[in-house]
């Protein structure tokens, strides 16, 4: 497989010099036509390859959902939704705890990455945790993890990508989506009752239930709580595609914020747009060079050669998915979710489609096991939006993190271990 080790080695070699990410993409896959003897091809055709691919429907949703998120992360949209956990989870031991992974599984159903649900809701959830007597580290390690919630439950810009390139609908993936994220957010909660009762954490008192407040805070927020259930029924209705959910999401942000909280300003609406493009641009950019690498990964025989490898191997399929998250696992702790999904899906995906695994079981196991790296050393995006909020050692940070790994991680293999709690919504909803 000396074309496999040129392709990734030699791309895990010019990111680890330094070379931006499109940049040592680009040039591997040259390296690769070059001393693999299938060269000859004209130089043109990395263009064309690029535009062929940005002209595509489906893609669309990634700026939609882009442009939603960084909407709904300007003016009060997010403090409402916060303020409406606290009421609702706030009586409990660890109250803001729960409250921080609720209104971060709710924001991720709306802003669709981690990063944009640590930077909208992180600064607002370490305050108030901070100001109720939190310990500042339990607070940058609950906000993180939560995190990680929102590229699994739709709208995911991950499984978007996942799907697309794997041919999986993505609104069975979205479905798919819905019980691991719920499934984490328990998870992670139960991880605060047992640091709580250990005592490991210091946890302020409670306090009292309010039912007054849960109403108040839940009228303020429920026009945001709205658009989920906007984005996930109007998928499963087939009234609009995944596509036109982020258009819809994206109109709908506005109209909350500029006509009916009336915090919405038109130079918000223009910084919204100008974040969106950049981040967009940057994302798009990658895709389209990833599909030229893509292609002559295809026309090499790679995926093809890999899976008839992995058909050959005689283990369970649940080892063969172990192995697989293992490896995800370290991936994630150096590639950003969407740059190593549109590496390694036209790579690994044959593979497991040979072996056996389910397309959807597969893409959700991946998603979740890369997004881990988000909280992980050494390029973990979110650790180093901790450090920023919270001035702590980016050293603190991670060792804050560390006992939440435990349910994250949990999470994954009671998934790899029950592929039907994937699978089932899907097949339930007629995907």
């Amino acid at each position: 497989m000396t074309e496999l080790l040129i392709f990734v080695g030699g791309l895990l070699v010019l990111m680890g010099i330094g070379l931006p990410v499109v940049v040592a993409i680009g040039t591997t896959s040259f390296i690769a036509l070059v001393f693999t003897g299938t060269g000859g091809l004209p130089v043109e055709l990395l263009p064309l390859r690029m535009v062929q691919t940005l002209n595509n429907f489906t893609l669309l949703a990634i700026p939609l959902f882009i442009l939603a998120a960084n909407i709904m992360n300007t003016g009060s949209t997010t403090t409402r939704i916060f303020d409406f956990a606290t009421a609702l989870v706030g009586f409990t031991k660890g109250g803001l705890g729960h409250a921080n992974v609720v209104a971060s599984s709710i924001f991720a159903t709306m802003s669709g990455t981690a990063v944009a649900d640590a930077a909208g809701l992180g600064s607002i959830e370490i305050k108030a945790m901070k100001e109720r007597g939190f310990d500042l580290g339990y607070s940058a390690g609950i906000t993180a993890a939560s995190s990680v919630i929102g590229p699994i439950l739709p709208p995911s810009i991950a499984l978007v990508v996942y799907g697309w390139l794997a041919n999986v609908s993505i609104g069975a993936l979205f479905m798919a989506g819905l019980v691991p994220g719920i499934l984490m957010a328990l998870l992670l909660m139960g991880m605060t009752v047992i640091m709580g009762a250990t005592g490991k954490v210091k946890m302020p008192a409670p306090t009292p239930f309010d039912k007054r407040e849960v109403i108040r805070t839940g009228k303020r927020a429920v026009l945001p709580l709205l658009m989920p259930a906007i984005i996930v029924g109007g998928i499963w209705s087939g009234f609009f595609s995944p596509t036109e959910a982020g258009a819809v999401a994206s109109l709908y942000a506005v109209i909350l914020g500029g006509l009916v909280y009336r915090d919405l300003k038109l130079a918000d609406l223009y910084l919204a747009f100008r974040r969106t493009l950049m981040f967009s641009a940057v994302i798009l950019l990658i895709i389209a060079v990833s599909s030229f690498y893509g292609w002559i990964l295809v026309r090499m025989g790679i995926p093809q050669a890999l899976a008839g490898q992995v058909a050959g191997i005689d283990m369970p399929t649940i080892i063969l998915l172990l192995c697989f998250a293992l490896f995800f696992l370290l991936i994630g702790c150096f590639m950003s979710v969407i740059e190593s999904i549109l590496i390694f899906t036209p790579i690994v995906v044959p593979a497991a489609l040979t072996a056996g695994l389910d397309p959807l079981h597969f893409g959700i196991v991946m998603v979740i096991t890369l997004s881990v790296g988000v909280i992980t050393p050494p390029f973990g995006t979110v650790l180093f939006l901790m450090v920023g909020i919270t001035r702590l050692r980016y050293g603190q940070v991670v060792r804050a993190i560390l006992p939440f790994l435990l349910p994250v991680l949990a999470t994954i293999l009671i998934l790899i271990a029950l592929p039907g709690l994937v699978t089932w919504l899907p097949q339930l909803t007629g995907y």
